[in-house]
């Protein structure tokens, strides 16, 4: 790829970026993470634990680095909005991932 070309399709892709509101609107909905589904279950007292049912949660969790986690319980009504945050932060990703690879192109010699 050309320099001139990958100049052109970074400069597209910046364009496209926080600003549009379509991935970054001014509330900065964006969130890294997962959302999973557990199961907790108490050691005693309980009669749906003891007879192995547990009770089903949602929880965002963000790994960070170390090892360490961090995990949000969920309320039902919030699975939506936290995964379109993610969602939003995905879209982020990928289009600086794309800036940094076309970055890579132009400190590259001109073929």
């Amino acid at each position: 790829m050309k320099h001139k070309e990958a100049t052109e399709r970074r400069d597209r892709l910046a364009a496209s970026l926080p600003e549009t509101a379509e991935i970054l609107p001014e509330t900065a909905e964006i969130l890294r993470g997962s959302v999973l589904q557990r199961t907790i279950r108490h050691k005693r007292g309980c009669p749906k634990c003891e007879r192995g049912e547990g009770h089903p949660v949602l929880v965002l969790t963000v790994n960070y680095p170390g090892g360490r986690n961090q995990q949000i319980s969920l309320r039902p009504e919030q699975k939506r909005q936290v995964e379109r945050w993610l969602e939003n932060y995905h879209k982020l990703k990928g289009r600086l991932e794309e800036i940094c690879e076309l970055n890579q192109v132009l400190l590259r010699p001109e073929p």
